[in-house]
């Protein structure tokens, strides 16, 4: 019960900590076109859904003497959430990254302070999941912990791209720059997003 409890309040934490982030890149999008951003946008909504929908699971799990089969389905569908909000950004932040290129970016703060709180939260959050996996081989504790390691590389590659927007604002290079950070963040997830839903969370993840 001790470890339920302590994945439950890791899961929980992850909720509250994954809860500004949309609502902070909204408000710089008031003031801020870049694609990256925009994209980072969708993805950090899609995941904070998929986060609520795996604590609800290991919840409702945790307090009901389910059989086998019911923990199994129950389980499909946190996968299905996680690694669909991941597939599912995948094309819209393309489509944004595309529709957007060589248009003024605006004021990228927000995004690239968001992304670099990401980088550090995100690096705790994976070692956590891995260290509750060790312990307790829940496969919640599992998916969150390939989620939270693709929220932590895509962040320094968000990182990267919008430091150069920063620092470098109107070089046509970093339209380029911001591109290809869309690109590879829409990439990312689709693959991940992918290898979650087709069942390739059975594997051992050490």
């Amino acid at each position: 019960m001790k470890k339920s409890k302590q994945g439950e309040g890791t899961l929980l934490l992850s909720v509250i900590l994954s809860a500004p982030g949309p609502i902070i890149l909204a408000a710089a999008l008031l003031y801020g076109r870049s694609s990256t951003q925009m994209a980072d946008f969708i993805r950090r909504t899609l995941e904070f859904l998929a986060l609520v929908v795996s604590y609800a699971v290991f919840r409702y799990m945790a307090r009901k003497n389910l059989m086998d089969r019911e923990k199994d389905q129950l389980q499909k569908i946190a996968d299905l959430f996680v690694g669909g909000s991941m597939c599912l950004s995948g094309p819209v932040i393309l489509f944004l990254s595309i529709w957007s290129f060589g248009q003024e970016k605006g004021n990228v703060v927000p995004g690239l302070v968001i992304a670099l709180l990401g980088v550090l939260a995100n690096g705790i959050f994976t070692l956590r999941y891995g260290v509750l996996y060790q312990k307790e081989a829940h496969a919640i504790f599992f998916i969150q912990r390939k989620l939270y390691q693709a929220k932590f590389l895509v962040d320094l590659a968000i990182t990267g791209s919008l430091a150069l927007v920063l620092f470098y604002p109107g070089n046509k290079g970093t339209d380029w720059t911001d591109f290809l950070g869309s690109l590879l963040v829409s990439c990312y997830l689709l693959y991940s997003g992918y290898k979650i839903i087709v069942g390739k969370s059975s594997e051992e993840p050490f």
